[in-house]
């Protein structure tokens, strides 16, 4: 056996590459004509049902607009119910049927029960569950001194999904509808910075793609991946309190990559109206996973010479100072003496 595999080692792979080099433009093609048969009867969401988590900011709150914009009945669904309110008044001027908005947190499973509970209450189904709550981060992980931190930030990025599709996925298989997924390139990209990040999105398409052949026909699932396309990630303070409640200090970020937002999301709602696996943006990134499969040394060291020019770490006080907060001060402030850990947020 081990001499049958060492020499499926040999053959395997350039037989896979001569194969798929021949193949490529009848793939193409096919594709193609897939995409352009989904277009021509892609799904009409006109009184339909979308549940959207995280959709109090960045690529939730755009991708609310989106299905806004196509008459479609939105819950919404984030920690922060007055960022919320002004989002229902601006999908209901966008086309929105109907906008409800609940505060949860989705990394208790008691109250996606009971958001999920009260969408069926209200409309009696639910065709597509959008899970857009992440929380990332930019520090080294060695200067995370703090480890409390790391639960946290797999419960958001992976139970803030799981959760939500576990308890949804009954309701979605009797309207055979759809789960909509924001994921990362990190998750097989390797990127400084960004480790527990990049390790809690391997996590979440991997938990998708199993799902994807377990639930067959029944509920459609889409995948989107996205590289850096600016939010409000960079600005927010990550902090917890008794019970690991968190609370972000509000500070929008205004840069020109909100248009890129934008287009991701208009991306997404159409993927999943068009009933595409994955949607990717940009798609050129797909290039590097070549590389991670048949060059990983290649990737390797191109990521290392980019990456060459931060040698000397800059140390971060960025979040050092005492955060700006309506009430009373946080119990606890997760910042790594001698250097603060700086958080990021989407949705």
């Amino acid at each position: 056996m081990d001499f049958f595999n060492s020499l499926l080692n040999f053959i395997v792979p350039p037989a896979s590459m001569v194969m798929l080099a021949f193949s490529w433009p009848t793939l193409s093609f096919i594709h193609g004509l897939e995409w352009l048969f989904r277009s021509l009867s892609k799904e009409n969401m006109e009184d339909k049902v979308v549940l959207i988590t995280g959709a109090s900011s960045a690529i939730g709150e755009q991708i609310a607009y989106e299905y806004a914009k196509k008459k479609a009945n939105l819950v919404l669904v984030a920690r922060r119910d007055h960022r919320l309110r002004g989002i229902r008044e601006n999908a209901r001027l966008l086309g929105a049927k109907t906008v409800l908005i609940m505060a949860a947190d989705v990394v208790k499973e008691d109250e996606c029960r009971r958001f999920v509970g009260d969408t069926i209450s209200y409309f009696g189904h639910l065709d597509h569950l959008v899970n857009t709550a992440s929380l990332g981060h930019t520090f080294y992980f060695d200067e995370a001194h703090d480890t409390s931190v790391f639960p946290h930030l797999m419960d958001i990025n992976f139970w803030g999904n799981v959760y939500p599709t576990c308890v949804s996925l009954p309701y979605l298989k009797q309207s055979q509808g759809r789960i909509v997924v924001n994921a990362s390139v990190e998750s097989w990209m390797p990127m400084p910075k960004m480790s527990l990040y990049a390790a809690a999105k391997a996590a979440v398409i991997s938990f998708y793609e199993s799902l994807r052949f377990e639930v067959k026909d029944e509920v459609g699932i889409t995948i989107a991946t996205h590289g850096w396309i600016g939010s409000e990630m960079s600005t927010g303070r990550f902090m917890l309190e008794e019970g690991s409640e968190m609370q972000w200090k509000e500070e929008r970020e205004v840069s020109s990559t909100a248009s890129h937002v934008e287009e991701f999301a208009k991306m997404i709602v159409a993927g999943a109206c068009r009933g595409d696996s994955y949607v990717k943006y940009p798609s050129w990134y797909d290039t590097f996973l070549l590389y991670r499969v048949f060059s990983p040394d290649v990737l390797s060291w191109t990521f290392r010479l980019l990456f060459a020019n931060h040698g000397t770490r800059k140390l971060s006080h960025s979040g050092t100072r005492q955060p700006l907060l309506e009430g009373p001060p946080p119990r606890k402030l997760l910042t790594a003496p001698p250097t603060a850990v700086q958080y990021q947020q989407w949705g």
